[in-house]
């Protein structure tokens, strides 16, 4: 059996130290202190107390996220990432973002087409190459990918991107060199960076 022997509220916050038996417990949410009208002198036993701090690391792992991803969308990969820096533990991450899945706020398929629509500039190499980085799963990019994106528009992203990079330049073969490793490196293919190349020299506007 402990006793509580202490609760304070942290600043300004919804959230409170719990002390038991004159020693420090953790930081508990309002939410959960009053769902058992929580108060100083109540005793229960040690499972009562055990319970009690899986349901508040649930509670607060889950609005944790929730907070995140209504600033800006995130993949679940993201997601867990964020919330094991947070130092949340690994078993209320995963009901965390379980939860969140159920209730649509994490949809890997639709951040993935806000991703691309978001840039429509990039190039199909660098999108696929980011959102490998934020965790997504390479079908379902290559699918979202088919879906938003096809030859003419990829062709149309080089011919734009060569414009940009060409202008007020002479054509000559250091400024060909230094386009094409450009280019390159904004992941457009050889071919499309080679008809950029020869649309813009050849006056296309």
């Amino acid at each position: 059996m402990r006793t509580i022997t202490e609760i304070r509220k942290i600043g300004k916050g919804l959230r409170y130290y719990l002390y038991l038996d004159n020693e420090f417990f953790g930081i508990y949410e309002a939410e959960i202190l009053a769902r058992y009208c929580l108060k100083t002198g109540d005793k229960f036993e040690d499972d009562f107390f055990e319970k009690l701090k899986i349901e508040n690391g649930d509670y607060a792992c889950f609005n944790r996220g929730l907070n995140v991803i209504e600033k800006s969308l995130k993949s679940e990969k993201m997601l867990y990432k964020y919330l094991k820096e947070k130092s949340y533990p690994n078993e209320c991450i995963e009901r965390a973002v379980n939860k969140l899945k159920s209730y649509g706020y994490i949809d890997d398929g639709a951040f993935c087409e806000n991703y691309i629509n978001s840039y429509p500039m990039k190039s199909r190499k660098k999108l696929k190459y980011d959102l490998l980085t934020k965790g997504i799963d390479i079908d379902l990019i290559e699918k979202k990918l088919n879906e938003n994106l096809n030859s003419e528009v990829e062709e149309e992203k080089s011919f734009i991107e060569a414009q940009r990079y060409l202008k007020n330049k002479i054509y000559d073969l250091k400024t060909k060199q230094k386009f094409y490793n450009h280019m390159l490196s904004k992941g457009f293919d050889y071919s499309q960076i080679q008809k950029a190349w020869e649309e813009i020299v050849n006056g296309r506007s």
